[in-house]
């Protein structure tokens, strides 16, 4: 029965030594060097000092509360961040449809009105008016709606 009285003693005093080692920091000084560790110093130190690690404060529970409000606060804004990207990216796609669709349209105009200026070249004197008519009317309706 004496010797397990021993272990739970030997237990108790590894912990406490290992204890009072993290609440200190070791400076040590060899060759001109500081160096500071968790490690005793070496032998060959000039100098050696265990400096003292105050303990963390503890926590303030309105500074908690405060965190916690800003997280929820970060969270929903970056859900609405999400949002506004997703709506611009949909106004973006939405846009470049109604380009694609504006080429496509001003090509046409485009096309429409060569063929009518093809068509004046190529129309005879008695229909030679209603051709430039045709050829006007086609050129205005591409400067109106392709104002390039």
């Amino acid at each position: 029965m004496h010797i397990h009285l021993r272990v739970p003693c030997a237990a108790l005093l590894c912990v406490a030594t290992l204890a009072a080692q993290a609440q200190g920091v070791n400076k040590c000084t060899v060759d001109g060097k500081v160096t500071y560790s968790d490690m005793p110093c070496p032998a060959n130190a000039a100098s050696a000092a265990i400096l003292a690690v105050p303990s963390a404060p503890a926590p303030d529970p309105a500074a908690a509360d405060d965190l916690a409000r800003l997280r929820k606060e970060a969270a929903k804004l970056e859900k609405a961040r999400h949002q506004r990207e997703d709506q611009d990216a949909r106004a973006a796609d939405r846009a470049a449809k109604a380009a694609a669709v504006q080429r496509k349209r001003c090509g046409k105009l485009k096309l429409n009105k060569r063929w009518a200026d093809e068509e004046v070249a190529r129309a005879t004197l008695p229909n030679l008016d209603n051709a430039k008519l045709r050829a006007k009317r086609a050129g205005d309706t591409l400067a109106l709606e392709c104002p390039e």
